[in-house]
This record gives structure tokens, C-alpha cells and sequence, in this order.
């Protein structure tokens, strides 16, 4: 059975869209593995619709460096090791500090409650499903990507949110997701009051936390007919 899922604020609404989006899930929940293969015909199979759409969303799935494409072989889940984890990180943390030095105190009401009700979703899924509190966890971090306005800032938080939430999916310390989600509470005053210097600190010190929190994980092979079923099953195609 899928997960329970909150939605997205940047719901999906072309077929591309949709498939992009719900492959996306899969992976960073570990529905499907590192490494394993994706099969346009298994994936336009599951959610009826051509390979070309198939083919479309993994592409995007590629650019955000969730999806290896190898020449003559195919698709397949990329696999992050752990020493590519700690470089994306690093330009991770360059970033989002960044990222919130330029939204301190440009924080309005509905923006803060958008951003308080976000992040007491995520506090209250991190006891029950890590990989759903995962991606929550990284939707906070887009959303403020978003909130900047900044088109190009937001195209390289958006890759390298997906490389660490696959790197945290693969290697993350079980129940970890709650101390995320009362760092992002902190984060969060911090930029409604107006501290820049605060909240790139509590950003910095936030992500270098998540960076620690992993282990190695064993991984299980899995069909992906069945894995995208029970994604398939919550989409409307069109």
C-alpha cells in the first residue's frame, strides 16, 4: 500500500507532470531502489500512457539527478555513495544559506502560516513514515526556494534538495526526520522575525545535522509494475 500523502503546492497537471511527479515519490520513499532499471514500457504500462511520456519524465527525473541514463542500456534509479552525498551537501549549504540571508524578514502572515502549517505536517508524519517525512522535508526546503522568486535559485536547490533526499532515503538513521522538523520550526521564526544571520546559521548548522544523521541500509529488489501501481492508482492521467 502507498503511503499517506499531504499535498504538494506545486500539484502536477500535465501527463509528463503527473508521471515525473509520482516516479519521483517512488524513489525518494525507496518504492524503487538505487540502481534499479526503468523500463519506459513498465512505466507507461503502469500509468497508461505512451513511452514518450515515459521517456519525458525520466528525463526530468535526470536533470534533478535522481535517474542515470546510460547509453544503449536505459534508465535506472541513480545510486548515490556516500562521498557523493558529502559533496552535494557541501553546495547544498552554499546555497541555502544563501537562500534564507535573502528571505529574512521578507516573510509575510500567510507566507509564515503556509510555512508553520508545512512544517507541523512534517513534525507529525516523522513519527510514523520517515520516507514521507523525507519528502515533505525537502517540499519545506523548495518551497522556500520558491518564495525568493529567484527562477535560477530555485532550479539548483530543486537538484540538489532531490540528490540529498535520495542520499538520506538510501543511508538516513531511522526516526531522524523529527529533528529536522524542529530545526525547520527554528528556521522559520527565524526568518518571520527577521534575523538573517541567525537563520543562516540555524540553516547551516540544520543541514550539516542532516548530513550526519546516515548509515548503510540494505536494499531489496522489486518489480516496478507493482512498485507503480500504487502510485498509478492516486493520479488521474487524463
Amino acid at each position: 500500500m502507498a503511503p499517506e500523502r499531504a499535498k504538494s503546492s506545486d500539484t502536477p497537471r500535465t501527463r509528463t507532470e503527473k508521471v515525473h511527479h509520482a516516479l519521483r515519490n517512488a524513489i525518494i520513499e525507496q518504492r524503487l531502489p538505487p540502481g534499479s532499471r526503468l523500463p519506459e514500457d513498465a512505466i507507461g504500462d503502469s500509468f497508461g500512457t505512451s513511452r514518450t511520456i515515459a521517456r519525458e519524465a525520466l528525463g526530468r527525473l535526470a536533470v534533478e539527478g535522481l535517474v542515470d541514463l546510460v547509453p544503449n542500456r536505459g534508465a535506472f534509479v541513480a545510486n548515490p555513495s556516500l562521498e557523493d552525498g558529502r559533496g552535494i551537501f557541501t553546495v547544498r549549504r552554499a546555497l541555502e544559506r544563501a537562500m534564507v540571508l535573502e528571505l529574512a524578514g521578507k516573510i509575510d502572515a500567510a507566507t509564515a502560516a503556509r510555512l508553520r502549517e508545512m512544517v507541523g505536517r512534517e513534525a507529525a508524519l516523522a513519527a510514523r513514515n520517515d520516507a514521507e517525512a523525507i519528502r515533505l522535508a525537502g517540499e519545506f526546503h523548495l518551497t522556500l526556494a520558491q518564495i525568493t522568486g529567484n527562477p535560477l535559485l530555485l532550479r539548483y536547490v530543486t537538484e540538489t534538495v532531490s540528490r540529498c533526499s535520495l542520499v538520506l532515503a538510501m543511508y538516513g538513521r531511522p526516526h531522524s526526520a523529527d529533528c529536522g522538523a524542529r530545526e525547520h520550526s527554528a528556521i522559520v521564526e527565524a526568518l518571520i522575525s527577521g534575523d538573517a544571520d541567525g537563520a543562516a546559521a540555524l540553516m547551516d548548522q540544520h543541514l550539516a545535522e542532516v548530513a550526519s544523521r546516515a548509515l548503510l541500509s540494505s536494499r531489496v529488489e522489486k518489480d516496478i509494475r507493482e512498485v507503480l501501481s500504487a502510485y498509478a492508482r492516486e493520479i488521474d492521467i487524463g
